[in-house]
């Protein structure tokens, strides 16, 4: 179901994933890549140009499943998407997951000055990488690397098998991401843990991935945060209110009766 702003929201019970071949670039693409790139390390040094998975396609497959072929890539490549012109403009896959709390809220980071996207809330995840050869990308791996980011950026750690397969989001501009759904935890917990990641990480002399968190179980509550947000939000958010709601309501008569 498209949303507003050209997102699409997809519930699957099944992703099938297919890996195709790399795209070929002409000569022209790959000197317009590669001046590109090196435009845009010299505006953020903290680039680096690793391994990356890129979704190509997405389809139905059944009524309840989906099937996305992804190829293998660098982050270089994603910066043909701003050369005018450019034959091969690769959509991006990655992993989000939505922490609710204990109160229904959802769990949302901003992300640092020094990251490719400063001040952007979203949830927390992030761009797929390519497994070894001969190993498969399929949804346990996905969910491992969930599993990963979620510890990573609010040092909550989750079973990757504790992560349920949610919604499936894709953009305007083609990029896909795959939502997990984690257990709820309280609220004082998940503060506990952001606090004691980011004072570790300060104290190696890090700044952290994300440089604030928040919670909000809806899209009315994103007018409290000033800066710009990933467009899968909202719609992510009034899914998981109306689930949220349900889940409550049936609860609630199950007391009652």
């Amino acid at each position: 179901m498209t949303q507003p702003g050209g997102v699409e929201l997809f519930d699957a019970d099944r992703l099938r994933l297919v890996e195709a071949p790399p795209p070929r670039l002409s000569p022209e693409d790959r000197r317009a890549m590669n001046d590109a790139w090196d435009a845009a390390v010299r505006a953020n040094p903290a680039l680096f140009d690793g391994p990356v998975a890129a979704c190509t396609g997405l389809e139905r497959e059944g009524p309840q499943g989906l099937a996305l072929t992804w190829v293998r890539a660098t982050y270089r490549l994603y910066v043909l998407r701003r050369v005018p012109g450019a034959s091969v403009r690769l959509p991006s896959l990655f992993v989000a997951v939505a922490q609710p709390a204990d109160d229904g809220r959802l769990l949302l980071g901003r992300m640092s000055p020094w990251t490719t996207s400063p001040g952007r809330w979203q949830l927390p995840g992030g761009s797929v990488e390519p497994p070894p050869d001969g190993e498969p990308l399929d949804v346990a791996a996905l969910r491992r690397h969930a599993a990963r980011e979620l510890a990573e950026e609010t040092g909550i750690g989750t079973p990757s098998d504790d992560l349920t397969l949610w919604q499936v989001t894709r953009g305007a501009n083609g990029s896909v991401g795959v939502l997990f759904q984690a257990p709820p935890r309280p609220v004082s917990w998940l503060h506990e843990r952001y606090a004691a990641l980011t004072s570790c990480e300060r104290a190696l002399g890090r700044d952290p991935e994300l440089d604030r968190i928040a919670l909000v179980r809806s899209p009315a509550d994103l007018a409290g945060l000033t800066s710009p947000q990933v467009p899968y939000l909202e719609p992510v958010l009034r899914r998981h209110d109306q689930f949220w709601f349900t889940g409550q309501t049936a609860a609630g008569s199950q007391r009652a009766g």
